[in-house]
């Protein structure tokens, strides 16, 4: 405990996502107001409930998208990518993309036993053709399925390896193998809010003395056929466009339904004490976070609006004993802007809540790419800390008309993005985190 004050901050950042898989592309795409949902060729479409999405086309799969890594990092990736699904390898290249970024990726510049990792995923689900060759050999002359030769004859068929690639804490697993981390590992599955979650518990670690660097962030995806159908019968997704860039609009009157997409993000925490010693770039100091977690009366979505406030409240009076005041010349908020009817008037509800009268602005980069499930906190994450370094906030894309339900104001391009932010995110049923970063200030 005698860790507790220690400062935390971030150091690299990496990210895959339908705006970019490297840093310089991801800001000039959100400063330039240019939308990452296009048509999806992912998956057939005429069965599946979308045409258009947030893909991460920019990601092959190809070693190259891994960043730069020596010959005996590239051939362990290559041999292990046949037990990854792709939500991991997204994940596994964030993670490696901010370990190159921080000036960490050189085995020589940390200590093993000192470097853990806490990652997210959302719960990821096997795609069909796992089963398909079992399948067929099941089926009688009718192409009927005969289940008394599954045991025997169908299961020999699936590949005995099948479930590692699904398994929600494998991308920490990958990486913290790939890297020879050997401090605390962990993974969290809580949907939207597991990246902030991440970083928190990352955080944690450092403050007590369990670490001195961590890896975290999340990844995830919507995309997967099995995922996409289960989505849509929970969820309402937006209508079709001609024009697919102004599907997603945030708080907007005319909001219609959330859109699906893909995508993956990671940051390198380090204490300061560490950072300055290394001569570390810092692209921002975490000085408080929180969560809540509220059920949902049936029928109603007021626990998002109680879960939000919870967070936001919380946020506040943690981030007063470091100075920072939630007023729009001081700082910007990301919400979670899902583009959903009653999720995005519960999510401003509780913002006003906890803000009162203040006139913060709120940024949403789902506006430019839709809901990355997991992954999509730790990427907005990383779009606001590019907006402290390079002072200068992206605005709120499509939201012409605010919802008299939403009562907050939107960020603009012509707004600042403060010395500060804070983070918050929320999943459908009720689990929300949020986290605050700023600037560094003088050690």
């Amino acid at each position: 405990m005698s860790h507790s004050n220690q400062r935390v901050v971030i150091t690299g950042m990496g990210v895959i996502g339908p705006l970019g898989i490297d840093l310089e592309t991801f800001w000039q795409n959100l400063i330039e107001e240019r939308s990452g949902i296009t048509e999806l060729d992912c998956f057939p479409p005429s069965p599946l409930p979308a045409r258009f999405g947030g893909q991460a086309k920019c990601f092959t799969g190809d070693i190259a998208d891994f960043g730069p890594l020596d010959k005996s990092l590239q051939r362990a990736i290559k041999k292990n990518q046949k037990v990854m699904c792709r939500e991991i390898e997204m994940g596994v290249a964030a993670c490696q993309l901010a370990l190159h970024h921080s000036g960490l990726s050189d085995p020589s510049a940390r200590d093993p036993e000192r470097f853990g990792i806490v990652y997210g995923s959302d719960y990821i689900l096997t795609r069909p053709e796992e089963y398909a060759d079992g399948v067929r050999v099941c089926l009688d002359e009718n192409q009927e399925f005969c289940y008394e030769k599954w045991p025997m004859t169908g299961r020999p068929q699936v590949n005995p390896l099948w479930l590692l690639k699904y398994l929600p804490n494998m991308p920490a697993s990958h990486v913290a193998i790939y890297n020879d981390l050997r401090g605390p590992s962990n993974s969290v599955t809580i949907r939207e809010a597991s990246s902030g979650a991440s970083i928190a518990e990352a955080v944690s670690t450092i403050r007590r003395g369990a670490a001195d660097v961590m890896l975290a962030g999340a990844t995830g995806s919507r995309l997967e056929p099995l995922r996409a159908l289960h989505f849509a019968a929970n969820e309402r997704l937006a209508s079709s466009r001609d024009n697919p860039a102004e599907m997603s609009r945030p708080y907007d009157a005319s909001r219609d339904g959330a859109i699906i997409g893909e995508g993956a993000g990671a940051v390198v925490l380090e204490s300061l004490e560490r950072a300055i010693a290394r001569g570390a770039k810092i692209w921002g100091e975490v000085v408080a976070s929180s969560s809540s977690s509220v059920g949902a009366a049936r029928g109603t979505r007021d626990n998002i609006r109680l879960a939000i406030r919870n967070v936001v409240g919380l946020l506040k009076e943690r981030s007063e004993a470091s100075g920072i005041r939630f007023q729009s010349d001081q700082m910007h908020i990301h919400g979670c802007g899902k583009s959903e009817i009653e999720g995005d008037a519960s999510e401003a509800a509780g913002l006003r809540d906890a803000l009162g009268e203040a006139d913060v602005p709120v940024a949403a980069a789902k506006s430019y790419f839709g809901g990355l499930g997991a992954g999509s906190g730790s990427i907005e994450i990383i779009a606001s800390c590019l907006a402290l370094e390079k002072d200068r906030l992206f605005p709120v894309l499509n939201t012409r008309s605010v919802d008299p339900r939403c009562p907050i104001r939107l960020a603009q391009s012509s707004d600042g993005p403060g010395a500060a932010f804070a983070h918050v995110a929320y999943s459908s049923q009720g689990q929300a985190c949020g986290i605050v970063v700023r600037k560094l200030v003088s050690a």
